[in-house]
This record gives C-alpha cells, structure tokens and sequence, in this order.
C-alpha cells in the first residue's frame, strides 16, 4: 500500500467532521432538553396526592396528558401553595401550574394559556342546618352577604376564585366578615372550620367540597349556594396554563396551546373532570364544554 492510499484512507469523513464541529461550536447544554416544573397545590381532587384516589384528581390527569404531549421538555412535579406559585413567576423560574383564573395582578408576572379547564363556577358552602339563615334560596347574591356583615366567609389567601367571585369578595371583605387561612389543604381545614361554626360559608368549587365531605363522612351535612354574580357570564368556569412571564414562558405557552387545541375535545380530557360532578350535571356541563370551552381557541 502507498503512503498516498493510506493517507487517503485516514482521511475523517464529512459527516464525523461535522459532528466534531457541531460539538465544538454549540453552548454547553445544547444537546439537553428544557424543563417545566409543574407547581400543584395540596387540593384534592384537583391534585390527589396520596390514598385510594392519588394521581387521579382531575388537575392531575390533564397534566399528564400535557406531559405526554409535550415530549421536547423534561417534566418535575412540586407541591407549592398559592404563595410559592407567586414567588417562582416573580423569579422568572420555569414552571407552570395548570389551572389559574386569570386576573390582572397575575398578568402582570405570568403568562397565561387558552382555556385549560373548565369548571362548574365558584359556590358558597354552607352547612345544611344553617340554610333558612341564608334566605332559604339556592342562590344567593355575595355582595348582599359581605355587606349584611352577618356572615363570615371563609377563604384561601391569594387563590382567585374568578373575577366575578373577586370583585365582591375584595370589595366588601374586610376582618368582621371574612376569615382568610393560608396553609397545607385549604379546603380542608376551612370546611373543619365551616362544621365546628367557626366560619358561616367558604368559597370553593362544588366538587372539591363534596369530595372531602364525602371522604370525611359528612356529605349530608352540608350544600352549595350558587353565586349571583358568577352567572353575568361564563368567566368563572374558566381557568388557564400559568407560566412565568419571561421568554422561557412566552415559549413554552405556545407549545401549551398547541397541545389543548389538539386535547381538549377528546373524551380522555373532558372525563378528567366529569369523572367528580354528581351525575345530574353532567349533560349540562358537556353542552357548556362544547358551546364555550371548546370555542374559544386563542
């Protein structure tokens, strides 16, 4: 063999030269996936952390189902109250949580999806004994409840419960007629708070009551008034992907958004939440999914 064949025959190919330039030339951690740390709140059965149920609230099978499609990034789960999900956007750390009610003072740290979930609105619960004292009516005006100064209501710190709910709450709360808890299963303690009388009512969603008084033995003990002021519009049933509000987030919002385009009218999705509502609401919810949720796409 001659010196000038062997030499040819050493000779990197094309491809393994690029490959060692690629290397060479792009940043450190080019080759690695991004990342979305999804923050979830103790609040069943949004999130079900532990028991017969854990990994099957309705917020836990709708991020699975974005995990799934979301293969570009890698995925982290963490436990965080409201107050930490404000902290993280406010630092510009890349995570998200799956269902935030939209409202200004949220805009101005987090970028929002479309629609990722769509709830039946906020309600009052109440213990049953105590329902004449509300005016005996399945439907009842917050406004005219706050501004009675007869009740005291009982909330999460910084959890919105939509705009609607918001606006009176914040109005006419005030330390005589509103208690507000901050900490682990807010839900939780504040319905122990509701059935040892400590509070009169407590905002929440009507399947996040029923689910814990049922879990605690005591589903008959209490009931939901509905909101006047949620039924203006269709507000209160909507909630929203929330990420920090940086170029990470802007980023990863649309490739959200392409994902519940394609998601949200699946039955998978859907049933994710249907699986909580007593039967007698699910025809009425399907028809508001289809003719609300599923129409708004940008």
């Amino acid at each position: 063999m001659t010196p000038e064949v062997a030499m040819v025959q050493k000779k990197p190919s094309l491809g393994i030269i690029l490959i060692l330039m690629m290397t060479v030339l792009l940043p450190t951690g080019a080759w690695t996936k991004d990342t979305i740390g999804w923050m979830e709140a103790v609040a069943p059965p949004f999130f079900i952390h532990e028991g017969k149920f854990k990994g099957q609230g309705y917020e836990d099978l709708i991020t699975d189902i974005l995990i799934k499609n979301l293969p570009a990034y890698e995925h982290s789960h963490m436990i965080a109250n409201i107050s930490r999900h404000y902290q993280q956007w406010k630092q510009g750390d890349k995570v998200c949580a799956l269902a935030m009610y939209k409202t200004p003072e949220r805009m101005e740290f987090a970028y929002f999806s479309i629609p990722s979930v769509f709830t039946l609105p906020t309600v009052l619960i109440i213990n049953k004994e105590k329902f004449s004292t509300f005016g005996g009516s399945k439907t009842a005006s917050l406004t005219d409840i706050l501004k009675s100064h007869k009740y005291i209501v009982g909330r999460s710190k910084n959890r919105s419960y939509g705009v609607e709910f918001d606006t009176p709450l914040n109005t006419y709360g005030d330390d005589q007629n509103t208690f507000v808890y901050e900490g682990p299963e807010l839900t939780l303690n504040l319905l122990k708070m509701l059935l040892a009388g400590r509070i009169d009512a407590l905002a929440g969603l009507p399947e996040e009551a029923m689910y814990l008084a049922e879990k605690m033995g005591l589903r008959e003990r209490i009931m939901t008034l509905n909101i006047t002021e949620n039924q203006a519009n269709n507000d209160a049933s909507l909630t929203y992907v929330a990420c920090s509000k940086n170029e990470w987030g802007r980023k990863t919002i649309e490739d959200i958004n392409a994902v519940l385009r394609e998601q949200r009218p699946t039955e998978r999705y859907r049933a994710a939440y249907e699986r909580w509502l007593d039967p007698s609401s699910i025809e009425g919810y399907q028809k508001l999914y289809r003719d609300v949720f599923l129409a708004i796409t940008e």
